[in-house]
Order: C-alpha cells, then structure tokens, then sequence
C-alpha cells in the first residue's frame, strides 16, 4: 500500500473551524448581500441539521423514497480480470440514479424549515438538476435549475426529465456554458432573493457553511459503504476510491473513514485530452489555490490568476475547481489524487458494463479506471469504488464516441 493513502494522524475532528476553514481552505468569498442568507442557512444547520425531527424525516425519505440502503456488490469478474477483490458502493441504484439525491433530499428538507418558497439549483452532468427537480416535486416547491448551454446539448436526457418533474431548465449562455456558468447564474437568482429562495447546491463547493452541509448529508454513503463491508467482505476495504469533480460524492464515502488508519482514500479526477491548461478539470492534481465561486480552494488558473475553462468527456466533472476539505486532505496526506483521461475512462466504462452488466456514469468510471490501475500496482487488494451513477444518461455521448467506433469496427 502507497503510505501516502495511509493515514498517519486521526483527522481534526473540528473541521471546519468557526470561519469555515478547512486548514488554509474555505471560507466564504462573497458579496455582502448574501452574507445575511449564507448567516441564515448557518442558523439553519444549527438549529436543524442534528435535531432528532430533522434526521428521523430524513431517514424516512432516503429509507422509503430514496431507497436507501443502497446495495453493495462483489464484482467477480473484476476481480478475477484485475486480480483484486472489488466491491461496489451502487449510488446508481438510488432513485434518479445518482448520489445527488441524498443531497437535494436533505437540502429542500432544510428550505421547508427555513421559510424558502422556491428551490434554485445548478447542475452538469444534470443528476443534481433531476434530483433537486424531484425532491422539490416531492416536497411541493416549485424548482428553477440553471444548467450551461453546453451541458444541456450533451445531456439531453436529464434536460428532459427534469422538465417532466415539474421544473423549468433555464440554459446558461455565458461564461464557459458549463458547470462554473451555471453556479455563477444560480448566484445571481439567489442575490435577487436570498429570503424566498433557497439554492440548494450540488456539490461540496461554494462558501461556507455549503461544503460542511454537503457532506454532512452524502456521509450516509460512507457510512452505509463502511457497515456493509464489514458484514459481506468480512473487513474494511485496503482503498476506498471515488470520482472527483466539484467532490460530494467522494466526501460523501470518503469522511467515515478518515479515522480507519487502515484504509487508503484515493480521489480520481478528468485528466480530459492531457496535463494542459484547458486539457482536463483536475484541479487537486494541477491546480493552485486561489478563490473561486465562494471558496479558497486549488483551482485551475493561468499565471495571471484567470480561471480557466475545462474539458472533460464527462459533464459532471467538468469544473474548474474542487471542494475546499479536498484541498485540505491533498495538503494533509489524508487522501491521495490522481487523474484519468477521457479514453482511460471511457475504456474502463465499457469493461464495467460487460463484464460486470452495470452502465457507469462517464463519471464514475474514472474512478473504475483508478481502481483498475490500483490493483495493478497491489495485488490482491481489497477495493471499494463508489458507483456514483449510472451511465443512462451519457448515452448522447457514448453514441458519439465508443458505440461509434464499435458499430465502424
């Protein structure tokens, strides 16, 4: 096992601090008038996030809605072909199809308690658009999600299934026409009307107290991942490895091990077409620290301290910056980063699917990739990869890209 996955000291349980900081990381970077709001959501969480009332209802939802637990599956095949033993955190299985609808589920839960009469989001790969646009539906709150131009081309599926559940998909036009767009949209909305409306964000980005409550609520996937190890494998796993974007899904698993000095972490973000600047969206592995949408975090910038646009083959890793306790972990030697490019993982997508019978999202299957070159370098690991989602709604995509070069094959 690399030592740099091992952890060496029980992670500071105080994180954040009071001012949100996860060490040098976090903060809250914003203009005045959404310091009353983000000072509200914080007496919300407060107030809300740990009473008894809240955690029973939103057990509830994820138990009988959501469909939580979510399944952990042995990966024979896997295993035998990378010669490892492989488990699988199926995030896929949750209704919408992805981990962002732990999130969305807690958060409108937040919003009702807080007054708000309408739900704002942003989205990418459009798996936080159709979850917050579900929840919302759920719970009887009108929901606006803000999704770059881009992305609504590429992930035409979930523009539509967002709309059958009720909310109105607003393109984004400006900026880069991704995931950055869209947050920065979902900023203004909020702006206009921090007290009727509530912006529920999608990944462990943004200013405080967003990053804290974000994994707060994705922890069940680590937790859940971390029982369920212990009662089908017998033990915990040598390495737990996740996808890295914006970061909620890899908190989500990573954070109830953190104390497991046992258990290595290892995030894995878009390498993209290559280490350029443009090239890829792996900010943990070639970004700086600088302050984006809210947050002191690695960011990828030029030398003039421009944020940069990205490319990922993938829409929902497609960002140019990461949660700050990712930074945190990188700087700490907690959680080790490393990156995948597009045809890396589109090639470990399609192993997943025929030989295991599971569609990865283009997402997660960086992580399958990771996973894959891990146990190359480990024999006989135990691995645990969080299946953060499935692959349906990349179907667009794969038609452009390895289902078109199967077909001509």
């Amino acid at each position: 096992m690399n030592s740099s996955l091992r952890a060496d000291h029980a992670h500071a349980a105080v994180f954040p601090d009071a001012k949100g900081r996860y060490g040098a990381f976090g903060g809250r970077y914003v203009p005045e008038t959404l310091v009353p709001a983000l000072d509200r959501l914080q007496e919300g969480i407060d107030r809300h996030l740990l009473s008894a009332a809240f955690q029973a209802e939103f057990a509830y939802e994820l138990k009988t809605w959501v469909g939580r637990p979510t399944a952990l599956s042995f990966a024979p095949t896997l295993s035998k072909r990378w010669g490892a033993e492989v488990w699988l955190k199926r995030e896929d299985l949750a209704h919408t199809g992805a981990h962002k609808i732990n999130n969305a589920v807690g958060q409108t839960l937040l919003a009702k308690r807080l007054g708000a009469k309408r739900i704002i989001a942003e989205t990418g790969a459009g798996q936080h658009g159709v979850a917050s646009a579900a929840a919302a539906a759920r719970l009887g709150m009108p929901c606006v999600v803000y999704m770059g131009a881009v992305d609504v081309e590429r992930q035409a599926p979930n523009v539509g299934r967002m709309q059958l559940l009720g909310a109105t998909v607003v393109p984004v036009t400006g900026g880069d026409k991704t995931l950055r767009a869209a947050i920065d949209e979902a900023l203004r909305d909020w702006v206009s009307d921090p007290d009727g409306t509530y912006y529920s964000l999608g990944s462990a980005v943004g200013p405080h107290p967003y990053p804290y409550l974000v994994r707060e609520l994705q922890s069940v996937i680590g937790r859940e991942a971390r029982a369920q190890m212990l009662e089908q494998a017998g033990a915990l796993p040598d390495v737990a490895i996740a996808c890295v974007g914006g970061g909620s899904n890899a908190i989500g698993l990573f954070h109830p091990f953190l104390d497991d000095a046992a258990v290595g972490l290892l995030g894995v973000e878009a390498g993209g077409r290559g280490a350029g600047l443009g090239d890829n969206a792996a900010s943990l592995t070639l970004g700086s620290p600088g302050v984006l949408q809210g947050s002191y975090t690695l960011i990828l910038q030029d030398a003039f301290g421009q944020v940069q646009e990205t490319h990922s083959v993938s829409a929902g890793l497609d960002y140019s910056g990461v949660g700050p306790e990712h930074s945190y972990l990188l700087k700490s030697g907690r959680v080790a980063y490393e990156s995948a490019t597009d045809d890396e993982a589109l090639d470990a997508l399609m192993e997943c699917a025929k030989y295991e019978g599971i569609l990865p999202a283009i997402e997660t299957a960086h992580a399958i990739f990771g996973a894959r070159r891990y146990a190359g370098a480990h024999p006989g690991a135990r691995i645990l990869i969080c299946c953060s989602g499935r692959g349906d709604k990349d179907m667009p995509i794969l038609q452009r890209t390895v289902l078109k070069d199967l077909q001509h094959s």
